[in-house]
């Protein structure tokens, strides 16, 4: 071997431990395989599977500014009122002011007993309201709220949400400052079965344990329950509740009728078993209440609410709203309040009221 030879031999012995060494320096480990979000449509706009399971979530929920005047009007909404005070009857007189963020969590699944769902709402506010002091200055506060948290399952439902009674027949309207004559209770502890035949009928019983001084004071449930029918020139429903701590109770029946695509119309009336006092059902005042009203859709955007209200102790209230969608997912509402009792004399109030939201989530 001449040294010529030795040379050439020993370059490519070197290339090649040269080229080994890059190749094994560009060497990549093969890439984790993405899961992207994956749309779940089956429940309706918004819902998308948590990755790695078959659940279906929608976040949702909404940014709300309302703004409140007048000595009268829904408890969310009424201005702080007139204090007395070092002989002024319009002491400190301010608005009533809301701002609230709403999160809704809505989570379902199938299972073999049917759709399995976990839904949750959860209001955070800052308020301005009249003191509850007895002295005539404005309060603010920061205040939680946990409106709904309740789980369903081949038509059980058990957790918190509002009374059967009152959502069995429809919240009165489309206004936002609804019910000024009470038509039924709201938030409660509840274990509920509802049955849906699927044309058109349906009927729902509730055990509740109420709110505040309506609480059972026994392990004895308040007991409601209703059956309804609803069609596609609207609907017919009735609900009716016993109060186990005073041991009577309410009856309500509801028609709704559309007229048109534009204008849909509603009567309903309620009647309390002992109009002498209240009950955790009849919360109107007197033996019987009605209530009636509507809306006119002028077009996609915008939409006139009506409810009037009135009980056998002559409470009326009447409100008329306008829902404006500005753009999409952002809404304004003005409303007028009108309240009086005609049993009494200088008892007529107004108020006004208005409301800027804007949802998310769909």
């Amino acid at each position: 071997m001449n040294i010529k030879s030795l040379l050439l031999g020993s370059a490519a012995a070197l290339v090649a431990v040269s080229g080994a060494r890059a190749a094994d320096a560009v060497v990549i480990a093969e890439p984790e395989p993405m899961e992207y979000v994956r749309i779940c449509d089956t429940y309706g706009v918004g819902f998308y599977y948590i990755p790695g399971t078959e659940t279906c979530l929608k976040v949702s929920g909404y940014v709300r500014y309302d703004i409140g005047v007048g000595n009268r009007g829904h408890l969310d909404v009424v201005d702080k009122g007139d204090y007395y005070f070092n002989g002024d009857y319009n002491y400190n007189d301010t608005y009533k002011k809301r701002a609230r963020f709403a999160l809704r969590v809505d989570a379902r699944s199938e299972t073999e007993l049917g759709t399995l769902r976990a839904y949750a709402q959860i209001n955070f506010d800052y308020d301005t309201s009249g003191s509850t002091d007895g002295y005539a200055f404005t309060d603010t506060s920061d205040n939680f709220a946990i409106n709904h948290a309740y789980i369903e399952l081949a038509g059980f439902r058990i957790g918190k949400t509002d009374s059967l009674f009152s959502t069995f027949t429809g919240y009165a309207s489309g206004v936002a400052n609804d019910g000024l004559v009470p038509y039924g209770p709201f938030g409660t502890h509840q274990i509920a079965y509802t049955w849906s035949g699927g044309n058109g009928f349906s009927a729902a019983v509730a055990l509740e344990e109420g709110y505040d001084a309506f609480t059972i004071d026994s392990y004895i449930p308040h007991v409601v329950g209703g059956v309804g029918f609803t069609g596609g020139w609207g609907g017919v429903s009735m609900v009716a509740g016993y109060d186990s701590n005073v041991e009577e109770g309410a009856i309500k029946g509801r028609v709704d009728f559309n007229a048109n695509d534009a204008l849909s119309l509603f009567v309903m009336a309620g009647y309390n078993t002992n109009g002498d006092f209240n009950n955790y059902f009849a919360q109107w005042g007197g033996d019987w209440a009605v209530w009636g009203g509507g809306a006119w859709k002028f077009n996609d955007k915008t939409k006139l609410n009506l409810e009037i209200g009135y009980d056998e102790e002559e409470n009326f209230s009447t409100v008329v709203g306008l829902d404006y969608e500005l753009v999409q997912n952002f809404t304004i509402t003005p409303e007028i309040v009108y309240t009086d009792n005609f049993d009494f004399d200088q008892d007529d109030n107004w108020g006004g009221f208005l409301r800027f939201q804007a949802n998310f989530g769909g």
